[in-house]
């Protein structure tokens, strides 16, 4: 398939949005249990939210860009009894709202308690906001998934592997985040976001290694032979059956040379995961704010160029009519 950069920056950019609330939401709980060291309300977990909010306005607007007509995007979420598509549409500005109260929760300091439980841990508003929020969160991560993986057709996609990895990804960069966050607001926050970002990039790793080799292995339903009616043993195509270009040949291959596209799912391999990994390392080891901010940058440059690969991969049947252009 034919790789559109603007769904590129939406799937990563939200990702990492999803990602940051996740980890700040996680915090949060850790400290109401005395797990972890409470954190100021408006310099951590507002700002936080609002960085989060900055995030995935950035992935929606983003993915305006390839849609023909913008000003009808809202018609995008009239199919929501069937399509997964509609229903992200309906799940990403219902998150983002989420996030927007619950940090205006913080910002503002109303946060009555609701519920004390035993030993004095106290249940505020925020937890409970935060805990929808997180439904929210997860539901808008399987959506996304579920949108690719539910073709059937592209058998690359066609795997629950694809949710999980659009999960465990999204996670890492924003926990990734929320360690430099920390570093810079977050007092005794550091080790913690830092340990899951390992955690999490680690099972990434462990998916997403495993998507590729199913994926190597695939044996396509669909052959020259099937596709045309012949049954032959070899069936070769000297060429695509058109003088020119068309729809077809533009939106359903992703036009790299074999050489370029094996070189970007090596690079993807490395500078998602092993080398954020060793700077995080770095990191924890001299407790530099600015080596937790490269780290993330890094990350999300290497997902764009994972997300890239995650499309260009998908092999559309309508390509065996057009493999010799």
């Amino acid at each position: 398939m034919h790789p559109a950069f603007s769904v590129i920056f939406l799937t990563t950019l939200i990702g990492a949005g999803q990602g940051l609330f996740l980890a700040l939401y996680t915090g949060q709980l850790y400290s109401v249990f005395k797990l972890l060291p409470e954190q100021d309300s408006v310099h951590f977990y507002a700002l936080g939210s609002f960085i989060a909010l900055l995030l995935l306005m950035a992935g929606l607007v983003s993915s305006f860009f390839h849609l023909g007509r913008p000003e009808r995007a809202w018609r995008s979420a009239a199919r929501w009894r069937t399509s997964w598509l509609s229903r992200e549409v309906i799940a990403l500005p219902a998150f983002m709202g989420a996030v927007a109260i619950w940090g205006l929760i913080h910002y503002l300091g109303w946060n009555p308690v609701l519920v004390t439980l035993g030993r004095g841990t106290q249940i505020d508003l925020s937890l409970l906001v935060g805990g929808v929020t997180t439904l929210l969160c997860f539901t808008l991560f399987l959506f996304t998934g579920m949108i690719y993986a539910c073709i059937k057709m592209l058998q690359e996609w066609a795997t629950p592997l694809t949710t999980i990895n659009y999960t465990l990804l999204g996670g890492a960069s924003g926990f990734i985040l929320a360690t430099a966050f920390a570093a810079i607001h977050g007092a005794g926050m550091v080790n913690f976001f830092a340990g899951w970002s390992i955690i999490l990039t680690l099972l990434a790793f462990a998916t997403r290694s495993a998507s590729l080799l199913r994926n190597a292995r695939l044996r396509h339903k669909s052959t020259l032979e099937t596709a045309i009616g012949i049954r032959h043993a070899k069936i070769e195509q000297k060429a695509q059956g058109a003088m020119a270009g068309s729809f077809n040949t533009r939106e359903y291959f992703h036009g790299a040379s074999k050489r370029k596209y094996k070189s970007i799912k090596w690079l993807f391999l490395v500078l998602v995961f092993p080398l954020p990994l060793l700077i995080l390392s770095l990191g924890l080891g001299t407790q530099s704010a600015a080596l937790f901010v490269l780290a993330f940058l890094v990350q999300y440059v290497s997902l764009l160029l994972e997300r890239w690969f995650f499309f260009a991969q998908a092999n559309h049947p309508q390509n065996l009519y057009y493999q010799t252009v």
